[in-house]
């Protein structure tokens, strides 16, 4: 099948028998060039069975804010896994999982302290709808069941979550006739659709549970920027209405925008707020999904039914909230946000040499993202392939070349990174 390893490269057995077996993430299995077989981790630097170290420019899909395996958060883990790897949820309880829940509580903003634990940030997703959907039928509206949410967003790869993403944005264009129809629509920026979005929630509030939105940065979708004057309109407007507000902060959540959480710029508390990707310094899966007291007070009953009826089988995983409170004591311990200025700085001074170039439409920074929009990119794997043979691993998305780095990248990484890219921007340009 395409994708094999060449017959004079040496691979391990592993890898040539189990490549026939796995089925990959977003990949044609006909088509993908060979993946990349790795022995090891460490800070920023992907290690190949072969020798060959790669820097890593997007930390393991945003996860590894920290770097690979971090001293502390490998003890922890190592720790807990020798008293209890795991435990259910469903009447039991253990200390890391209701630490970490009062931990998360206590950084959030306003009454965001009701957390409900989950193993992928899509089923955080899920949940999150669900309990918004379930929290207007305990208060009496059921007819409130639809989401609005934004042209070029992106919230996973689960049937609620890509059914509030954007088809043409997202990577599911094709399974968008079999999802729940909402209302997708432009972000309110200007004054027009600020006035064509107010008007629909007016039109149509008895039909609206939520306002869906990534705060700040859409990522997936584009790795597209807002200001935070929007989200402050989106919750002036949520409370006009009469519907709860959702922040998506699976990717800008643990201080990817220079804030612990990009709603905190906005100076505003969703409803509901829904974590992941770096929330175990990309150790172990975990994601939460976190409500105000006015949500989790309309589920709070004497009548079983108005409960919350969900439930993944490892829901507060010990080992993986164990990472997760390792890494809050990294973030309370080590100058991460300091370290996300300044790879703020460093990606504009590295990225800067693309502004200008012809086939260059943008290029911008937000605290720890550094992207650089193309025209367009026709073939994405060479372009993928290109980094790799400069020692980088940098995976574009559509047209769009980004960074996000962990924040313990050491300052000629980075720039190695930089360089990368705006060798490739220079070369696309030719």
């Amino acid at each position: 099948m395409a994708g094999r390893a060449s017959e004079n490269s040496v691979m391990p057995d592993w890898y040539l028998d189990g490549l026939e077996h796995v089925w990959l993430p977003y990949a044609q299995m006909k088509t993908l060039p060979a993946p990349l077989p790795v022995a090891r981790t460490q800070g920023s630097r992907i290690v190949l069975t072969d020798g060959r170290e790669l820097i890593d420019g997007i930390a393991s899909w945003w996860t590894a804010c920290h770097g690979y395996n971090h001293p502390h958060i490998r003890d922890v883990v190592a720790t807990q896994l020798a008293s209890m790897p795991h435990v259910m949820l469903g009447g039991l309880a253990h200390e890391q999982a209701l630490r970490l829940a009062s931990r998360l509580a206590g950084l959030l903003p306003g009454e965001l302290n009701r957390v409900f634990f989950s193993e992928s940030g899509s089923v955080a997703v899920e949940v999150a709808l669900k309990m918004a959907i379930q929290y207007w039928i305990n208060c009496g509206a059921p007819t409130k069941s639809q989401f609005v949410a934004f042209k070029a967003g992106y919230h996973g790869d689960t049937t609620g979550a890509m059914a509030i993403s954007d088809p043409e944005a997202s990577i599911h264009a094709l399974l968008a006739g079999i999802v729940q129809k909402h209302q997708l629509v432009d972000l309110p920026e200007g004054d027009a659709t600020t006035a064509t979005f107010e008007r629909l929630l007016a039109e149509r509030s008895e039909s609206i549970a939520g306002i869906v939105i990534e705060p700040l940065v859409q990522g997936a979708g584009g790795m597209k920027f807002h200001d935070a004057s929007v989200l402050q309109r989106l919750r002036a407007f949520a409370d006009r209405h009469d519907t709860l507000l959702i922040f998506d902060e699976i990717f800008t959540g643990f201080g990817r925008t220079g804030s612990m959480f990009a709603c905190e710029q906005a100076k505003i508390a969703p409803d509901i707020i829904t974590l992941s990707k770096a929330l175990t310094g990309g150790t172990l899966p975990l994601a939460a999904t976190i409500a105000t007291r006015k949500v989790f007070n309309a589920f709070w009953s004497d009548d079983p039914k108005k409960a919350l009826m969900h439930g993944p089988t490892y829901t507060g995983n010990a080992l993986a909230c164990a990472a997760a409170n390792a890494s809050l004591d990294l973030f309370e311990k080590e100058p991460r946000l300091r370290q996300v200025t300044d790879i703020s700085a460093a990606l504009e001074r590295g990225l800067a040499p693309c502004r200008g170039m012809p086939r260059v439409k943008n290029v911008r920074v937000k605290g720890a993202i550094g992207v650089v929009e193309i025209d367009r990119i026709d073939d994405l794997d060479c372009l993928r392939t290109h980094f790799i043979e400069q020692g980088v691993f940098i995976r574009p998305i559509g047209n769009i070349i980004y960074l996000t780095p962990a924040f313990t990248i050491a300052s000629d990484e980075l720039k190695t990174l930089t360089d990368a890219v705006v060798k490739t921007a220079r070369q696309l340009n030719r």
